[in-house]
């Protein structure tokens, strides 16, 4: 006890002696991480806590720092000291899991965040964090009861506005989601959702008819969300609207014949003139879908009949039966890592008795040379494949098309072709939970992993299947 007091009596004389300098160094390390100059903050808050050790503030700014470095571990540390200086710091015990979250420390970092809670009940971002770590626990009650919590402490919270919606949409709860859905807009973190559009004409989100108006449907995520929500151009046209859909230059073609549009517009083309508009994924709001009345027709788009011909000319010499498969999407995509595959990591576990297909429009260096091995069962055909339009009537030829969660798979899905889908444990909403098909897409077929990042077992279930549909061994 009294080498304990001892110190104690030492770090306060120290800090008296000299306050100055303690309180110059730790406004430099503040400015410094302020200025993204981490090494050199870190380097700052090192030595004013030599002259005060029992800061707590200083070491869960350190904490902080640390975590910008990606030294994680450290940065527990760091927090660590924070908390046992001063008990109640609940922003530490946050932080602190957050970083345990992110090491997969989960039951930790559930801990954190309820000790955060307990000793600041209004602290919205641990409820909103806490609620991210029971979503990505499947423990979907609870993570609706905590964003609500979150919201509560700050109604204004975009991010957890927003992923409420995505956890309400999940559970098959669109009357509650949709609306809540509109909060993207205003969310930090919107994870390539596209930018929000200033035009002089008003937003629609079904208020008042749109007979007889001119109506402008314009993208706002990746290709996927485009292939899926065009649907709704029919609906409005048979509602007396005149639709105008302006889409990414790669689907002009493709969607130049949607039922219900009027004209197909490029981004970044000139539009013609309108009345009001509306973003894709608003249309469902707009529209008032409910999970029973998801507008799922079995095919709404159509690969070009001439290019359909000219595949299956092209192919008639290949033996049967035809699958097309399509392993990875956009490197960019947030998701990526979680949806994309090693072609290599697949190909064994693929029958030998079926011609496959390459469909993948962009394939990675790893990917290539597995293609050009020799032992290849997958054709890969020339890079004319670079187009939606071309790649659409591929698909119509296909007996089967199997991908990963990607544009092609919505592309393959709305032509109305058998798609399988393998999906990560935790895919996006619009999958839903526990399911294996898609009230979007009837010919959808849905392959979930049972545990976060093992895909083997999918394959498995995937090469099963196809034996038993195509009588191979």
């Amino acid at each position: 006890m009294a080498s304990i007091l001892d110190k104690l009596l030492k770090r306060k004389s120290i800090l008296v002696s000299n306050p100055s300098m303690f309180i110059a160094l730790y406004d430099q390390a503040v400015s410094a991480s302020a200025a993204r100059e981490f090494e050199r903050a870190l380097e700052l808050y090192d030595q004013a806590i030599k002259l005060n050790p029992s800061h707590a503030e200083a070491y869960y700014k350190r904490g902080n720092i640390l975590k910008d470095l990606g030294r994680l571990h450290a940065a527990i540390a760091s927090y660590d000291q924070a908390i046992l200086l001063t008990p109640n710091y609940a922003h530490a015990y946050c932080n602190r899991g957050v970083i345990q979250q992110s090491l997969g420390l989960k039951s930790e970092a559930l801990s954190s965040y309820n000790l955060a809670i307990a000793h600041d009940p209004s602290d919205a971002m641990a409820y909103y964090n806490r609620a991210l770590l029971l979503q990505d626990c499947s423990r979907w009650d609870e993570a609706l009861q905590s964003y609500d919590q979150a919201i509560a402490a700050d109604p204004a919270f975009a991010d957890a506005q927003y992923n409420r919606a995505v956890a309400l949409l999940s559970g098959g709860d669109f009357g509650r989601g949709w609306a809540s859905y509109e909060w993207r807009w205003k969310s930090a973190r919107r994870l390539g959702l596209g930018e929000v559009r200033d035009f002089s004409q008003p937003l629609w989100l079904g208020e008042g008819s749109v007979g007889g108006k001119r109506i402008l449907l314009h993208g706002e995520g990746g290709l996927g969300d485009t292939l899926q929500f065009c649907r709704y151009a029919s609906l409005l046209a048979g509602r007396g609207a005149i639709v105008y859909l302006e889409v990414p230059a790669s689907l002009v073609n493709l969607l130049a014949n949607l039922d219900g549009v009027t004209q197909v517009i490029a981004q970044g083309d000139a539009l013609p003139p309108f009345d009001i508009h509306c973003p894709l994924l608003s249309l469902p709001l707009a529209c008032k879908t409910t999970f029973e009345g998801v507008p799922a027709a079995q095919r709404y788009l159509y690969g070009e009949e001439a290019k359909v011909r000219q595949w299956r000319l092209r192919l008639k010499e290949q033996k049967r039966p035809w699958v097309g498969l399509v392993w990875s999407g956009n490197p960019d995509n947030t998701g990526d890592l979680r949806r994309s595959i090693r072609l290599a990591d697949w190909v064994s576990h693929l029958p030998s008795e079926i011609q496959y297909f390459r469909l993948q429009l962009d394939v990675r260096k790893d990917d290539q040379a597995v293609l050009d091995s020799k032992s290849s069962s997958i054709a890969s055909l020339d890079d004319n494949l670079l187009d939606f339009a071309n790649v659409a009537a591929l698909c119509e030829c296909m007996d089967i098309v199997i991908s990963v969660d990607t544009s092609l798979a919505h592309l393959s899905a709305a032509l109305g072709r058998r798609t399988w889908i393998l999906l990560s444990s935790s895919p996006d909403w619009r999958w839903l939970r526990d399911r294996e098909d898609s009230p979007w897409y009837p010919s959808v077929k849905l392959y979930r992993q049972e545990s976060a990042g093992e895909w083997r077992e999918v394959f498995e279930r995937i090469a099963a299947d196809l034996r038993q549909e195509f009588q191979v061994s």
